[in-house]
């Protein structure tokens, strides 16, 4: 009986030991995750066939071993709600953010992806434009490390500054016609220029390039989140010359543009649009669209050779066959299009971005156009990682099942804020709608349509199409955030730095005209 019972024990015991085993073995099977992100890149990258097309063969390689989204959208206009929306996985309308990147100051609350993967057991690391640029506007929490590269940086809150007196700007400064005569201290609009190809190693994106490439080569026993973010293609577009060399300006082909673009707009829409076509119209008085278009896709290069690097460096790692890759820009970029050089719009082009999947639990070398947000990606990383469900409500929809299956889903409608509570854009396959509010509604047939030169908004077909589109938009908006600093103190303690409640202790840092050798 009692040798029975001790055979019983033993068996018991081993199915215990072989049950730990597994559960290790799962553990270490789980993917980890290189998280790229590009800064204003629109979805002139070359697998996506537009035109202009830029010269990205390792994205296009990306691309072949993976998903590639045809049809994908920002979850905000500009960098700091887009960037807001993808960590906390809410829209605008829920955080207030339509301007701000800090949901983790009026919401903290809020588990951002990183704490998520920090929770489920991962290694997390990040680097450059995760987040807005602004002093104090990393959400710090849940990082293992994050790459500041400057001590400036480390003591300021400062997670960028890309273009400063630490960096090469070209000779002369300012370098583009568009900006030629002018004294500029700050945002560098509408500059574009080539620095020696010996300078590369100098560039701030190249640095953290760097610094990701000799991440994969570290051993981590744990698996990893890393994050890297870029500034390229952001104006101003300052890059090697040899990225300027791949393109010859005379076989430059313009995006489409159309000079009675604006007219079918509501009133007060026309009006604010139109008074932005003014840099398109001096652009065409300079003859400079071409030369600007080239600065920028010469960037879109040099981001793709940025991300090439730290490709080739995962596939000489030992993680290459067990790392989910999830490529991203933050927004598009208009370059004439309705008369527009920027962002800010609800329009196709600030909207459409690339965004590419590819690794464990993702097809090969598929294409899918169904409709798909940025936003999707926190819940989509929760199932293909194996992530604890945040405190929050995620407002995205998982991509797990299209990954691995791409052809069998089912198009959708994702949405879209603006700038201000009540402002948005619904978009399917077919249809964009767009709502200003009380200020009036854009509707275009996108089949049909794809420059979205005809607003059907006015057309009483339409309305039944439209009130279905309205019903994916929030039946209430939150009010929006205040700013960072309105009520908030900068504390900076070791290396890292965190916003307080107080009266706003943070001054800015002076302008400077970073560079002024050989200007005319």
């Amino acid at each position: 009986m009692l040798e029975r019972i001790m055979r019983y024990l033993s068996h018991l015991l081993l199915l215990l030991l072989l049950s730990l085993c597994s559960s290790q073995a799962f553990a270490d099977k789980k993917p980890n995750v290189l998280f790229l992100a590009v800064d204003d890149m629109n979805d002139w990258i070359g697998c996506l066939e537009t035109t202009p097309r830029a010269i990205t063969p390792n994205l296009d390689q990306l691309a072949a071993r993976g998903v590639n989204f045809t049809n994908a959208h920002t979850a905000g206009v500009f960098c700091a709600p887009s960037r807001a929306a993808i960590f906390s996985g809410q829209f605008a309308s829920t955080t207030g953010c339509y301007r701000t990147a800090n949901y983790f100051v009026d919401h903290p609350t809020i588990e951002p992806l990183q704490i998520s993967f920090s929770k489920a057991g991962y290694e997390t690391f990040g680097a450059g434009k995760l987040f807005h640029h602004p002093a104090g506007a990393i959400d710090v929490r849940g990082w293992n490390e994050f790459f500041l590269r400057s001590q400036r940086q480390r003591e300021g809150g400062w997670p960028l500054d890309s273009w400063s007196k630490g960096t090469p700007f070209p000779n002369t400064f300012p370098s583009s016609i568009y900006n030629k005569g002018q004294q500029i201290t700050g945002g560098l609009f509408l500059e574009w220029g080539a620095i020696p190809n010996s300078r590369e190693e100098e560039m701030a994106d190249t640095i953290r390039i760097n610094w990701a490439v000799e991440k994969l080569k570290e051993k981590h026993d744990k698996p990893f989140f890393l994050g890297i973010g870029i500034y390229a293609p952001h104006f101003p577009n300052y890059c090697p010359q040899k990225y300027f060399d791949l393109y010859d300006p005379d076989q430059i082909k313009l995006p489409p543009y159309k000079a009675d673009d604006l007219d079918d707009l509501p009133p007060k829409i026309k009006k604010i649009k139109t008074a932005r076509s003014r840099i398109h119209n001096k652009l065409e008085d300079l003859n400079a669209v071409g030369d600007a278009i080239h600065g920028y896709l010469a960037c879109i290069s040099y981001a793709d050779a940025m991300m090439g690097r730290v490709l080739d460096a995962l596939e000489a790692s030992p993680y290459a066959d067990n790392t989910v890759v999830v490529l991203w820009s933050d927004h598009g970029y208009h370059h004439g299009e309705k008369g527009d050089w920027g962002k800010h719009t609800l329009w196709e082009r600030t909207s459409n971005v690339p965004f590419i999947w590819a690794g464990p639990g993702v097809a090969k070398g598929r294409k899918s156009d169904v409709t798909v947000s940025l936003i999707d990606m926190y819940p989509t990383l929760v199932d293909l990682c194996g992530l604890p469900k945040p405190r929050q409500k995620l407002e995205g929809q998982s991509l797990a099942k299209t990954l691995e299956g791409p052809a069998a889903t089912e198009d959708r409608n994702v949405f879209l804020p603006h700038m201000n509570p009540g402002e948005y854009a619904v978009i399917n396959r077919d249809w964009r709608y767009i709502r200003y509010g009380e200020d009036g509604e854009e509707l275009y047939d996108l089949q049909a349509d794809p420059n979205e030169w005809h607003n059907l908004a006015a057309s009483p077909e339409h309305a039944a199409r439209k009130a279905e589109l309205r019903r994916f938009a929030p039946a209430t908006f939150a009010e929006p955030a205040q700013k960072l600093n309105a009520r908030k103190d900068l504390v900076v303690d070791g290396e890292t730095f965190r916003w307080e409640k107080g009266k706003g202790n943070y001054t800015p840092s002076p302008k400077q005209l970073p560079y002024t050798q050989g200007k005319q």
